[in-house]
């Protein structure tokens, strides 16, 4: 066995046995810890937020209040674990009279934690989608240990936020080897194949994002692996809604998709407006905000290609902005018909991840069902519109298969981590469209189900005996028990 080979061996087998520990631990003692995890990282504020500053080329502002929504969403998973609701627990007792013709035995269902997970952070958020971010703090929520792949966006962040969270954890009585850093890209992909690993979570870019799924797919065990991909986040902006509302749908998307320059995975990309409308007009007389840095040189480059691309379709012209400069880019607004995208479908409806998007004028109001229909999977998905517009109907119809969000007269960017919240959409938004990367249905990425047939009561998981001795919402016999909920 080579050495680095023997290095990701031990660096697994740790993880697995820490693993075996966490998995054992009673939810509120996960829950006590975690939390003890979001109180380190905000008490670590001044040392983490500088080091971000450097690496990110993000304001302070907006990074203070993401180390918030970070320890904030730590917190949230972190009571949703220990309240159960993600073990989706049944139980059915015995009965001889089960209508299917042979008696029914007891039968008892939960989750268990599905083992160590493998998490890909992203650039755009280094401190809420990365080190200590969803996927870590769900996939440790939900009972898993995980070994987090530092970013190269923000290398040294990744190592000071990991410090903070593994001193918390010894500090709280976590188990050794419960959370740790790899750091090179074949020590990633290797850990990836490894049969230690149980899962994978990634938030990127659909070349990286795939060539990881495909690892995890074609190993000897295929493992789940939640990845978070790509959107271009198309908005349907309706005759009537241009009609009433034309500066407001003006300044909305002009602020929406020049947000944090254009660097937010649901950044509406497209926007679909009425030819006769004042729309197009507005938007070319708007004043375009000033551009600056990227996160990387390497989303610079990536962003002046697909935007240059893009500008040199035939049937596109610039509205708006733009300019020559790769970083900082100017905020470039261009602009085609509908007739020419659904032409060149493929080119144009294309994420550019950055401050450039695409503004698409239509005669018909049929366009707009053609194009959703087109679509490939979204995160986002949104509706200008008026209630009593016809199309309404069918057109949100056919973008709830495209969409995991629609939003009506709101924009997309901003994710509120909550317990209603959906992040995540058909391929290519993500590779396993049932889930969500934010809000407390992400715990359930992380958990299988397990059924308990005929044990003694001393035996069973503390959900599942009488007593319940581990509280959790659950359905008795096909019914909900009202005791359970809260």
């Amino acid at each position: 066995m080579t050495a680095p080979q023997q290095h990701i061996d031990d660096l697994v087998s740790a993880t697995v046995a820490a693993g075996d520990r966490w998995a054992a631990t009673e939810p509120a003692e996960r829950r006590r810890i975690l939390h003890a995890v979001a109180d380190a990282l905000d008490a670590a504020a001044d040392r983490l937020i500088p080091i971000a500053l450097d690496e990110s080329h993000l304001p302070q502002a907006r990074l203070t209040s993401e180390l918030t929504r970070t320890t904030f969403q730590i917190r949230l998973l972190a009571d949703a674990a220990a309240a159960g609701e993600h073990l989706d627990v049944r139980i059915d007792h015995a009965d001889p009279q089960w209508p299917m013709g042979a008696p029914r035995p007891d039968l008892r269902r939960t989750s268990v934690p599905l083992g160590p997970v493998l998490v890909f952070g992203a650039s755009n958020f280094p401190f809420a989608f990365s080190t200590a971010g969803g996927d870590t703090a769900s996939a440790l929520a939900a009972g898993c240990p995980v070994i987090y792949k530092t970013h190269p966006g923000h290398p040294e962040l990744s190592e000071a936020t990991g410090a903070v969270v593994i001193d918390a954890l010894d500090a709280a009585g976590a188990p050794a080897g419960l959370f740790a850093l790899v750091r090179s890209e074949a020590d990633s992909r290797a850990v990836l194949a490894h049969p230690g690993i149980k899962a994978g979570a990634f938030t990127g870019g659909i070349p990286g994002g795939r060539a990881l799924f495909n690892i995890a797919q074609a190993r000897p065990e295929p493992i789940p692996f939640y990845g978070e991909l790509g959107s271009v986040n198309p908005v349907f902006v309706t005759a009537a809604a241009a009609d009433s509302r034309a500066q407001e749908i003006a300044d909305g998307f002009l602020g929406s998709f020049t947000l944090g320059q254009g660097q937010f995975c649901t950044k509406p990309g497209i926007l679909l407006v009425p030819a006769d409308s004042a729309i197009p007009e507005l938007l070319r007389e708007a004043a375009i905000p000033a551009g600056h840095l990227l996160l990387h040189s390497g989303i610079a480059q990536a962003h002046s290609k697909v935007r240059d691309s893009l500008a040199g379709h035939a049937g596109v012209e610039l509205l708006a902005g733009g300019g020559p400069e790769v970083d900082p880019p100017t905020p470039a607004l261009l602009t085609t018909d509908s007739t020419t995208l659904i032409a060149g479908f493929d080119e144009l409806v294309t994420e550019c991840f950055g401050p450039t998007a695409l503004v698409v004028t239509y005669t018909d109001p049929a366009d707009l069902l053609t194009i959703a229909g087109k679509l490939h999977g979204q995160l986002t998905a949104t509706l200008a519109a008026e209630p009593d517009d016809a199309i309404v109907g069918p057109l949100a119809t056919v973008l709830t298969r495209k969409a995991g969000r629609i939003l009506w007269n709101q924009w997309p960017t901003g994710v509120s981590v909550t317990y209603a919240q959906q992040h995540g959409g058909p391929y290519p938004a993500s590779t396993t469209p049932g889930t969500t990367s934010v809000g407390t249905a992400a715990l359930s990425r992380f958990v299988r189900a397990v059924a308990w047939q005929g044990f003694p009561q001393h035996l069973l998981p503390g959900e599942l005996r009488d007593d319940q001795s581990i509280p959790a919402p659950r359905r008795v016999d096909g019914t909900l028990d009202p005791d359970t909920l809260r």
